[in-house]
């Protein structure tokens, strides 16, 4: 009878990785894939890449119990969910107005050739930004759409891509603001001076927050605290605010520029 080898022993399954891109059909959705940095009296715009960035702190963060970090992932997902509930909301209205018409069966305008954009991100709320920009590419589509065959306006088109484009930077902005410190509930519950700097810098946290019975939904399991960094992470040496590549979605005739 042949021994087994404790399963300790045996070869490991290595890391699990996918491949995920997304695709994007308007220049106004593709604008904010990338963002804009602040120049010539303008502020900068933080893009999809940016927002990912901005995660990764906060999602080790989270990790390493910091509560700082779930506070601020509470909030990013709160506004990714009233971002998208919005955007569905104009969607909705944009596709009214395009089935208005009796015997009218317009189909909504693609891109003969559209840019797909690799996603690496970290977090799940990263990829739920993605989502929330996929939406806003598809509302771009139907509302210059509607303004080429008739039913809107240049003023009321550039108004409502004006909105939905609003809706997206504004739940991107929300992952501002976060600085990795080290610092962990326990420093809380024992009122260290890594915890009064924190206070200091990143302001007061709700109770269930400090309790750990507030977290949000994707938020990653707490590692032990051998297994935490033991420098702050860096997040800023990353891909943010790039220029986009030379290649752009075909626009509808000239109205997508």
């Amino acid at each position: 009878m042949t021994d087994r080898k404790p399963i300790s022993l045996l070869r490991q399954p290595g890391a699990l990785r996918s491949q995920t891109s997304l695709e994007i059909q308007t220049r106004q959705a593709q604008r904010l894939v990338y963002g804009r940095r602040a120049e010539g009296g303008k502020p900068a715009i933080f893009g999809l890449l940016r927002f990912g960035t901005m995660l990764r702190p906060i999602w080790e963060g989270a990790a390493t119990d910091d509560p700082w970090a779930d506070w601020c992932l509470v909030q990013i997902e709160r506004e990714l969910l009233e971002a998208r509930e919005a955007m569905e909301s104009h969607m909705a209205q944009v596709q009214s107005q395009l089935k208005s018409r009796p015997a009218m069966d317009v189909a909504v305008a693609q891109s003969v050739e559209p840019v797909k954009v690799d996603l690496t991100f970290t977090s799940p709320y990263a990829f739920m930004g993605a989502y929330l920009l996929a939406d806003y590419d598809v509302l771009a589509r139907a509302i210059l759409t509607g303004r080429h065959i008739g039913l809107f306006d240049r003023d009321t088109s550039e108004r409502m891509l004006r909105e939905g484009g609003r809706i997206v930077r504004r739940a991107f902005n929300t992952a501002q603001g976060y600085k990795y410190l080290g610092v962990c509930r326990e420093d809380l519950r024992q009122g260290t001076q890594k915890a009064g700097r924190a206070t200091d810098m990143l302001g007061a946290l709700p109770q269930p927050v400090i309790d750990g019975t507030l977290r949000a939904a994707h938020a990653p399991d707490i590692r032990p605290a051998a297994n935490s960094p033991a420098t702050p992470l860096d997040d800023y040496n990353d891909l943010a605010l790039d220029d986009p590549p030379a290649a752009e979605p075909v626009p509808i005739g000239s109205e997508a520029g």
